[in-house]
């Protein structure tokens, strides 16, 4: 399908905690892969003039190493490419960033204290150079059984209190810890590995959110089960064949899908590249019938 006027606004909109945010949005973590600075910056400049005023980030999203563990060079935050190509930050941009896990080789993984979140929080508000963050979400590494978020959640709430945070959310949850987190402090969104073919069970937790008016932002809408190695060619008959229908690809299929998953989701894709970056926020003009919705699944 055409990109070249298709902008982030056809995906519509959501109020997230007190910001209105169009529903496509553009996730950073990719850009950090590649050494080359001035195409990062020049990917985030072109989100912006595409109308995304929502970018998902991480106080650990670096490379060399991070959650991507590629690259060489000097280390790339992704926050401070954020920050060489936007700051001034334009009035309606909303920055969400995370904290929470250990990506250090040598405690990859572990939960970190709440005085080590009081840190990545300052953190990003240095790579950032902003006095406040607009929303901080509590990353957990999800493990069977009961695994409290609550004194974690109860310290970023905190320095919500502080000024320093804006709003709170979730990422990698289950339905209990939201409703754990919700007696500490309020949440407007939990982001969740979510894709037509992967953690399908957490249906019930995009359902819930909906219901209580929270935002639930899927990661890896479009890598699905290759995650952090990014988007594969594995597609069903049925997503191509829909594809073909629409005069799209594959993965702006999976965005659109996404999309449909309710008014409270909002896309977070992510892309070193131009070109891919216009063909993800073109998705958001996609409209699947139910007939389409109920072939994808």
């Amino acid at each position: 399908m055409p990109v070249e006027e298709i902008t982030a606004s056809a995906a519509g909109t959501w109020t997230l905690g007190d910001r209105t945010v169009r529903r496509m949005g553009f996730g950073s973590m990719r850009l950090t892969a590649d050494p080359d600075r001035a195409r990062a910056v020049r990917v985030l400049r072109r989100a912006v003039e595409l109308g995304v005023n929502h970018i998902d980030t991480a106080a650990f999203y670096v490379s060399p190493g991070g959650p991507l563990g590629v690259g060489t060079g000097a280390p790339r935050h992704a926050t401070e490419l954020i920050r060489e190509a936007l700051a001034p930050y334009p009035d309606d941009l909303v920055i969400a960033t995370k904290v929470g896990p250990s990506f250090d080789e040598a405690t990859r993984h572990r939960e970190l204290t709440p005085a080590e979140l009081r840190r990545e929080v300052e953190e990003n508000l240095r790579r950032l150079g902003r006095d406040h963050l607009d929303v901080v979400n509590l990353r957990i590494v999800r493990r069977p059984g009961q695994d409290s978020v609550a004194e974690r959640f109860a310290a970023l709430a905190e320095l919500r209190d502080a000024g320093l945070i804006r709003h709170l959310g979730l990422s990698n949850v289950r339905v209990d810890h939201l409703h754990e987190a919700r007696a500490v402090a309020p949440v407007v969104c939990v982001q969740n590995a979510y894709a037509i073919e992967v953690n399908r069970w957490a249906d019930e937790l995009l359902r819930v959110c909906g219901e209580l008016g929270i935002a639930f932002v899927p990661f890896f809408a479009i890598a699905g089960a290759h995650r952090e190695a990014g988007a594969g060619d594995d597609h069903d008959d049925a997503l191509r064949a829909v594809a073909r229908a629409h005069g799209a690809s594959p993965h702006q299929i999976r965005l659109a899908w996404t999309l449909h998953q309710g008014p409270h989701v909002l896309a977070i894709p992510g892309t070193g590249d131009p070109e891919h970056l216009a063909q993800n926020v073109a998705a958001g003009a996609i409209r699947l019938s139910p007939d389409d919705l109920a072939r994808l699944g």
